[in-house]
């Protein structure tokens, strides 16, 4: 996964003049800090030859190169180098920092941060950025305390229909460019409301922001692959879950768990309802959320390996790692056509200020999943200052660039109507994307 913190897509123009002369070394100070604090951050991936059972890190006194530059040029520029330039493993650290002003003629800077994600995942990366805001600037970037949760569910919920059957091929997002088989990645970022949800219920809330997001991709999905005049498959969406406190004794690396979560009877009967041309229907789409919700409560209970069964026993040192790539990777191939639909990451509410002192605190926050085939597309959210950042990244080899922002419009419209539309005389609930 390849990690940023920036602020929306701005209009290009021309080059940004270098940063302050004073900036550069106390960014790469503190980042230095941050790493001598974090030694599991500071670390590469050990030679490895094909014979060996297991890939292992190295940890390292010090960074092979500088992870803080000042590179000049556009914020445009520097999200195409985010998204062709992954850091690699055997240099220490795998993350790439680069401060670039903004276009808009504010003054404001952003961070463009790329991380390896066999090293580091999104909540990871959000631990490192807070400690090296605290050593920057030295105010307190202590994450607020996590919303009070009574109840273990919702009262009288029924349990969640069966499943969708493994063995079932998933809908695969229809296929929409001009340039067949093109490298690289597109991506779009978005600032939108957080959608309301309904007053909780003796301290339990139906639903979460979670599952607003998820039904919203279903939506989105199945909407598309109508346009596309494809024939109606089960949605069946990737969704990491992570229990790691976000304390400064974060565990640092690859803490989240990936679940599937599919949609049951329910997609099979309102299909046609939710697909049909115009505003979704507010009852189908009440209706999806109430079972998605006992769904993923049951999933999120669920125990089970962290990255799913198959993924835990291609890690598991049955073979050596040349032999286990190679089987990884036709199984891959082989297996993709039962891969998911797509993937949904919501980090959810940012905890951290990302206070820098005299340079300010962060207003806005993206992260980038990758959309590697045969996905082909990925959904990224980020909850601060009570908005949704909004990430979404195709591949090019299926998906355009305009056929990337039609998918952003029919999610923010699919979203839009997963918001709670109290009585006249009821309150709206609303709440921070959590998980």
């Amino acid at each position: 996964m390849r990690g940023r913190t920036t602020p929306k897509r701005p209009p290009p123009r021309t080059p940004p003049p270098p940063a302050p002369p004073h900036s550069a070394p106390a960014g790469r100070t503190a980042q230095a800090r941050e790493q001598a604090r974090e030694r599991t951050r500071a670390r590469e991936q050990a030679p490895t030859r094909w014979w060996h059972r297991r890939y292992e890190w190295e940890l390292t006194d010090g960074p092979d190169t500088d992870p803080v530059s000042y590179p000049g040029g556009t914020l445009e520029e520097g999200r195409r180098r985010a998204l062709a330039e992954c850091p690699p493993l055997d240099t220490s650290p795998p993350i790439r920092i680069e401060v670039v002003e903004h276009d808009d003629g504010s003054g404001a800077w952003v961070l463009l941060v790329t991380i390896n994600h066999t090293a580091l995942d999104g909540p990871a990366c959000l631990r490192v950025l807070a400690t090296a805001a605290e050593l920057y600037g030295g105010a307190d970037n202590s994450p607020a305390p996590p919303p009070v949760r009574t109840g273990a569910g919702v009262p009288d919920a029924p349990p969640p229909s069966p499943a969708t059957s493994p063995w079932t091929r998933p809908a695969r997002i229809a296929a929409d460019t001009r340039h067949p088989g093109a490298p690289g990645n597109g991506m779009l970022i978005a600032d939108l409301p957080v959608p309301a949800r309904p007053p909780r219920t003796g301290g339990v809330a139906p639903y979460t922001v979670n599952d607003q997001l998820l039904v919203a991709t279903w939506i989105m999905s199945a909407r598309w692959n109508r346009m596309h005049e494809q024939a109606p498959r089960p949605v069946r969406i990737t969704m990491p879950v992570d229990d790691r406190p976000r304390t400064a004794d974060m565990p640092i690396g690859n803490g989240t768990r990936l679940v599937e979560v599919t949609f049951g009877s329910e997609e099979r009967e309102l299909h046609d309802t939710l697909t049909a041309p115009g505003a979704p229907d507010k009852d189908a789409v009440a209706r999806l959320l109430r079972v998605t919700a006992a769904r993923t409560r049951a999933l999120k209970q669920a125990d089970r390996p962290q990255l799913g069964f198959s993924g835990d026993l291609l890690t598991t040192p049955w073979l050596p790692v040349g032999l286990r790539a190679a089987y990884t990777r036709a199984l891959r191939d082989g297996a993709g056509p039962w891969a998911s639909t797509t993937l949904l990451s919501n980090i959810g509410r940012v905890p951290y200020p990302l206070d820098f002192g005299d340079a300010g605190r962060a207003t806005a926050v993206w992260f980038s999943a990758p959309g590697r085939s045969p996905r082909g597309l990925s959904v990224t959210t980020v909850s601060t200052g009570g908005r949704l950042q909004l990430a979404l990244r195709w591949s090019h080899a299926r998906l355009d660039d305009a056929a990337g922002h039609l998918l952003g419009e029919l999610f923010t419209r699919a979203l839009e109507s997963t918001s709670y539309e109290p009585e006249a005389d009821a309150g709206a609930g609303a709440g921070g994307a959590d998980g």
